[in-house]
């Protein structure tokens, strides 16, 4: 047997362990949470209470045993004095609690991922162990104190190498699914991943950099170490995408964590999905900033002094609504500072009370208080007062506020007085229009304004009402047992009554639209206007944010091209922080190099400096006379890589990037010769092997081989010269192993590639 082969045994028995102790403790899991359950639901409450709570427990403890089976292990630390200590996606004790493996988040793993020949520690020598299922089936060790006797060791056994295990990583066919990097975590990487828990830290980063990868193991990370504050307020994840999130969606669980929200901007308001896009340039006027201007004075104009004010006779006297009276209870109700629909009810209060003062002062005698109530019943019950208090103070729905707006150019005019008549054109639609991506963060300003429809109020008043009832029965129950202790209060009790783990939480969070979050990760964060940032940060007023995003890729009209103008303003000169990731894991040499050159002359901010692969003849161009060969060499050249690329096993994805003009012909030509071409409509992109689609539809993903054809027509579709420049960026930094570039004469005329 070899030496390495020995290694390999050695290791194996290692895995096992590890293996079999997590096996056990599933075991063990399951067969608590049988006990419980069997139990059912007899005793006191607080014994219930107790059961429920053990049983959320043992569940939450089951899912993260079965989420992290995948590559359990996979590093080694060895330090100056002979001790070993074991890297994996959790942390195990064996049965006399002594560790066996370290999760990879505890201060303890940071030198698996930071440690260099220059700055190691006590550490001589770390270990990447790669498993294909249980089965141990490599080993490379990275030597750090070239001193140590670890060199010889290594040498002598095959097991001494640099960068092996991230470029086995890079070199793997692509699944249609992200997967996470906790093996491969790079120094610059870690550092971003454990940063303080306050503030936004931002993560600029060229395509292939691993922005992503970071942002959800950071989201993980600070999951572990601020467990208890984020597992009551919640993560959100922000994406792109729906396919976006579908393609990142199994990251978070394989590292333990499953009580995470995940959503695109349109939809963050619960019961809604805006699946429309505005056209370019209508976006970027509804993400400007003074929109929120135009919502706040639509609501201001519908408190205000009816033209027509009534008068009513009550026992032959006249109680008239008075205009200064109605100027008075508009000023009284919003000093009140609550939102428009709850502000109304000290209006209309305010008002019956004058209107009150004004009949008694009418009289010669003092009235009992059966013909004041009386009166104000009467009041209440009279439809042109009632009509009037609406005129002056209408109860609203953001819905029917908003589309009265967009629908009527006047209004529009009225409170976006800024707008040109042509930007006024623009903006104007149809009245009971569906609502799109670009009408969340507008109808999400309108409710934060507004508040509850009256309606939803009370339904909100009566689930409060349970609660408080719920929470007076759970301090009766810690008293009347002797254990309101202070260690379990009365809130902790309901909590676990009603499912208080982070799945639950979860649930909860993306019901609601006022919930807060503890941490928000924002991907693709460089397409944000600002009034989608107004949003999110309404969703974490402590404002701490990971922000993922490449200003060289930004392709929305309102986006960010300089994070210092975006960020100030939002988060303060000294509370947000610029971390650059400068190297391209994903590109080959050549590929990273074409698309870097291209975006520079075209004067995209490109912040990758290198590519760690080189490829020969990873970049292919093919230039033809017309569109009739153009589309039968491209539906050649798409099988062949299909035929190159794509596994039986499911594994290994191609996309074909095109102009929208010619998606349908390109798909056709294409589907003539390969049969499995994706039909997007009834899948996700990113679980097709063969994808003819437009370049933004595959922001963030990646394919093993890329076909961009026609790129100068591409370029003419995007609303500007630089969005059509961030469109081909992001086109030709897909592929991790292949482009080809498919192009006319007469396209190669349009833009220099």
């Amino acid at each position: 047997m070899s030496q390495y082969s020995s290694q390999i045994q050695e290791e194996q028995q290692v895995v096992d362990r590890a293996y079999g102790r997590l096996d056990d403790l599933r075991t063990q899991a399951r067969e608590r949470l049988s006990d419980v359950r069997a139990a059912g639901s007899h005793g006191s409450p607080t014994q219930r209470t107790e059961r429920d709570s053990f049983a959320t427990m043992y569940e939450d403890r089951l899912t993260q045993l079965r989420a992290v089976e995948d590559r359990l292990v996979f590093g080694r630390l060895d330090d100056e004095s002979g001790n070993r200590r074991y890297i994996g996606r959790i942390g195990l004790s064996d049965e006399n609690h002594e560790p066996m493996l370290t999760d990879w988040r505890a201060e303890a793993a940071r030198p698996f991922y930071e440690a260099t020949p220059s700055h190691h520690g006590d550490i001589v020598m770390r270990r990447h162990i790669t498993l294909h299922f249980r089965e141990v089936v490599g080993i490379e060790d990275e030597v750090l104190d070239v001193h140590s006797p670890h060199v010889n060791t290594a040498s002598e056994q095959g097991t001494l190498t640099g960068e092996g295990a991230l470029l086995a990583s890079l070199g793997s066919r692509r699944t249609g699914k992200m997967t996470d990097i906790v093996a491969t975590i790079q120094g610059e990487q870690d550092r971003i991943i454990r940063a303080a828990l306050r503030g936004a830290v931002i993560v600029q980063g060229g395509p292939g950099t691993g922005k992503t990868a970071v942002a959800l193991h950071r989201a993980a990370y600070l999951l572990y170490t601020h467990r208890r504050m984020l597992d009551r307020s919640g993560v959100l994840v922000v994406g792109p995408s729906e396919e976006f999130l579908h393609y990142i969606d199994q990251v978070l669980p394989s590292l333990g964590e499953t009580g995470v929200v995940s959503r695109t901007i349109g939809e963050l308001i619960p019961g809604m999905v805006a699946e429309r896009h505005d056209e370019p340039h209508v976006a970027q006027l509804k993400g400007e900033r003074r929109m929120a201007n135009a919502i706040a004075n639509a609501v201001a104009a519908r408190e205000r002094v009816p033209a027509n004010l009534p008068t009513v006779y009550f026992n032959g006297i006249p109680v008239t609504m008075r205009a200064a009276d109605v100027t008075e209870a508009i000023a009284a109700a919003r000093r009140t500072r609550q939102p428009h629909n709850k502000a109304r009810e000290t209006f209309v209060n305010e008002m019956l009370e004058r209107m009150r003062s004004q009949y008694i002062e009418q009289l010669d005698y003092t009235p009992e208080a059966a013909e004041v109530s009386d009166f104000m019943s009467q009041l209440r019950l009279s439809d042109p007062i009632r009509i009037a208090l609406n005129l002056a103070w209408l109860p609203m729905d953001a819905k029917w506020m908003l589309d009265q707006m967009l629908s009527k150019p006047a209004q529009l005019k009225r409170y976006a007085p800024w707008l040109t008549e042509a930007q006024v054109r623009m903006l104007t639609r149809e009245r009971g229009a569906a609502f799109t991506r670009s009408d969340i963060p507008l109808l999400d300003e309108a409710m934060e304004l507004l508040g509850p429809d009256p309606r939803d109020a009370a339904r909100a008043a009566a689930r409060n009402a349970k609660r408080e009832e719920e929470e007076r029965f759970a301090a009766d129950t810690l008293a009347q047992n002797g254990i309101g202790s202070g260690i379990v209060n009365s809130k902790m009790l309901v909590d676990h009554m009603n499912g208080g783990d982070a799945e639950l939480v979860a649930q909860r969070a993306a019901a609601d639209r006022e919930w807060t979050y503890g941490h928000i990760v924002v991907d693709e964060a460089q397409e944000l206007t600002a009034m989608d940032w107004r949003m999110l940060i309404r969703r974490c007023p402590s404002r701490s944010f990971t922000i993922v995003g490449d200003v060289a890729q930004t392709s929305a009209l309102g986006g960010t091209r300089d994070w210092k103008k975006t960020m100030t303003p939002l988060f303060g000169e000294h509370n947000w922080s610029l971390n650059e990731l400068t190297i391209n894991y994903r590109n080959p040499q050549e590929v990273s190099n074409l698309a870097s050159s291209f975006a520079e002359r075209e004067g995209l901010y490109i912040s990758t400096v290198k590519a760690i692969r080189s490829i020969p003849d990873s970049v292919q161009r093919l230039v033809v006379d017309d569109d009739t060969t153009m589309y039968d060499e491209l539906s050649f050249h798409a099988a062949s890589l299909a035929k190159e690329f794509i596994d039986s096993d499911g594994n290994g994805r191609v996309a074909v990037i095109v102009p929208q003009e010619i998606k349908d012909a390109a798909r056709s030509a294409i589907s003539r010769r390969f049969k499995r071409i994706a039909d997007t409509s009834q899948m996700h992109i990113e679980d097709s092997q063969l994808l003819v689609c437009d370049a933004q539809s595959v922001k963030g993903l990646e394919y093993d081989a890329v076909i961009v054809a026609q790129p100068g027509l591409i370029a003419q579709e995007a609303p500007s010269r630089l969005a059509a420049a961030a469109d081909l960026y992001v086109a030709l930094t897909r592929p991790t192993q292949r482009l080809l570039i498919v192009r006319t004469r007469e396209d190669e005329n349009l833009l220099t590639l």
